[in-house]
């Protein structure tokens, strides 16, 4: 017996640290219980404690569970039958259940310093870890009604397209902060002046810390405000590899996936401070833009005869513009006595000319053209590889499936439209044009 003292308490330590005047009805009814084991008092003592705050963790426990899988499960089942969708959110997120724990912390904190009323030492210790609890199951249950918060925003049409993951972490962060300086706090037993007057000092060192936080934060607020990027905006930042549709804008980063379903996640400052390209207008004015040019080989352009006129008038779109077009020659070659039989004095028709005003015609009246925007069939720049012949319109949906089709469909058309005109597409030359250049003409094969 006199070895068990030893090995747990002495006797002035358990003076220390018990107050035999203030026990309660129930420690000595323990007490009580246990005097068959016919230990000395203070080894008695200990082992009535022990068992005591073992009973107590146990009841604490217990309705922690009673509260968790009953109270629950009645709630779940109201939740099932409701139309609205927030109380399915509070559910999954876990509201009910960190709202739960609070009450077996809140009764022990309470029940605590009761049962135990002799133990001042253990009380106070106990409190301040009971605090702990508390302050780490409200923040677990702000947290989750954060994220609540968030999800139902997201189903929410009109907020939608807005950062929320990068509102929710700000506020998850703010919360953990306080919670940490108010355990601290709690711990050490000092004012939280001091620890707010402490982070003030060292702000500096906080700021090197938190900078991509508090740079992804601000550039969320600002890319909000401006209306930059909304979620499901189509964007393309070539810097980074980025082409495709945003999927999410948080606090650090804004993840982008691409049209080869691979996903690209950029800084969220970056969007401030770099220039990117945003489709979102192109979409929502219900018109694509198809901007593409052919090569006209420059020696096939050339004046056309009349009865190469009169064969081109067969294209019933060309014919009305044809006729027009001769009467106004005609009229200015009268006009000014031009000498015919040059054939560049006065105005004459060209085949290029037809050929351009015939693809005019022809995309005008395509019924996947946008007839509210610009329709131009245009000239640029001669190069080294033609002519180009520039196709500027609109389809009249921004589908990429859609305006892909419509545009190959125009260009399968008026590719094979060029030779009527007795115009040619400039190609450069492959092995097998090469080849039989050769086989036809054996007197430069030594030559090339």
């Amino acid at each position: 017996m006199h070895y068990m003292s030893t090995f747990l308490l002495s006797s002035s330590q358990i003076n220390e640290l018990v107050d035999p005047s203030k026990f309660n009805k129930i420690y000595y009814w323990f007490f009580e219980k246990l005097s068959f084991l016919q230990l000395p008092k203070y080894e008695t003592h200990f082992v009535t404690t022990i068992i005591l705050l073992i009973v107590f963790i146990g009841a604490m426990l217990i309705l922690d569970y009673i509260l968790k899988n009953i109270f629950i499960s009645i709630v779940k089942s109201f939740t099932v039958k409701s139309k609205t969708k927030f109380d399915d959110i509070l559910v999954k997120n876990k509201v009910l259940d960190n709202l739960t724990h609070l009450i077996p912390i809140t009764l022990g904190r309470i029940l605590f310093p009761i049962i135990f009323t002799g133990f001042p030492s253990l009380v106070h210790a106990t409190i301040v870890i009971t605090n702990i609890f508390f302050i780490v199951g409200i923040a677990a249950m702000l947290r989750s009604i954060i994220r609540s918060v968030r999800d139902y925003a997201k189903i929410n049409p009109s907020l939608a397209d807005k950062p929320i993951d990068s509102y929710s972490q700000v506020a998850t962060i703010i919360v953990y902060s306080f919670s940490a300086i108010i355990i601290v706090s709690s711990i050490t037993g000092r004012d939280l002046g001091i620890f707010f007057t402490s982070i003030g000092a060292a702000s500096a060192i906080l700021m090197l810390v938190f900078k991509d936080t508090i740079m992804g934060f601000v550039a969320s607020i600002q890319v909000s405000t401006n209306d930059m990027v909304r979620v499901g905006d189509w964007i393309e930042m070539s810097k980074f590899g980025a082409d495709g549709t945003v999927l999410e804008i948080n606090l650090s980063t804004v993840k982008v996936q691409n049209f080869d379903k691979t996903i690209t996640t950029i800084p969220t400052y970056l969007l401030i401070s770099d220039s990117f390209k945003n489709y979102r207008g192109m979409q929502n004015s219900g018109g694509r833009r198809i901007k593409r040019s052919i090569n006209i080989k420059m020696a096939s352009i050339r004046f056309l005869e009349e009865h190469e006129i009169e064969q081109l008038k067969k294209i019933q779109l060309l014919k009305p513009f044809i006729e027009e077009r001769q009467k106004e020659i005609e009229d200015y070659n009268l006009e000014t006595n031009a000498d015919q039989s040059m054939p560049v004095n006065g105005r004459k028709i060209t085949n290029i000319g037809l050929f351009r005003a015939y693809v005019l015609r022809y995309v005008q009246q395509n019924p996947n053209i946008h007839k509210e925007y610009f329709i131009m069939v245009r000239h640029l720049q001669p190069t080294p590889h033609g002519l180009p012949l520039e196709l500027y319109m609109f389809t009249n949906s921004t589908l990429w499936l859609f305006y892909e089709n419509v545009m190959a469909d125009i260009f399968d058309h008026v590719l094979a439209s060029v030779h009527f005109f007795d115009l040619e597409i400039f190609e450069l030359p492959s092995s097998d044009d090469v080849r039989s250049y050769t086989q036809n003409n054996p007197s430069n094969q030594n030559q090339l």
